[in-house]
């Protein structure tokens, strides 16, 4: 599988939307905040189940009101597009919220994960 060059990464984050993930130290990452330790716990947990299903790990590191993802494919020796993949996954998962038009809305009414860093 390709390895993207550190050139291209930030690129292509950019053009799939992933605004909030940034490369550093040959991972792409995210830092995510939550209300608090049992959202914290879903969070880690949905990203658990995706990577597992994906066959693809992330790194994570966890603590109070906060989850740090770090990605990269280590047979590949860097960032590939399965790390984009699956950041794209795990963003789609973690905040995702109810459509107001939808019968689920309006949703639990505490943010669980936020949008911004």
């Amino acid at each position: 599988m390709p390895v993207y060059t550190d050139h291209e990464i930030p690129e292509h984050l950019a053009a799939l939307g992933l605004t909030e993930w940034y490369f550093e130290d040959g991972w792409i990452r995210r830092k995510y905040n939550t209300d608090g330790w049992p959202q914290t716990l879903m969070a880690v947990n949905a990203v658990g189940y995706l990577c597992e299903a994906a066959w693809h790990h992330a790194d994570l590191a966890v603590t109070w009101g906060k989850l740090w993802v770090k990605l990269r494919t280590h047979d590949a020796g860097g960032i590939t597009d399965k790390d984009f993949e699956l950041a794209k996954k795990i963003e789609e998962v973690v905040l995702y919220r109810p459509a107001a038009e939808t019968a689920l809305a309006p949703g639990n009414p505490k943010k669980f994960v936020f949008t911004k860093s």
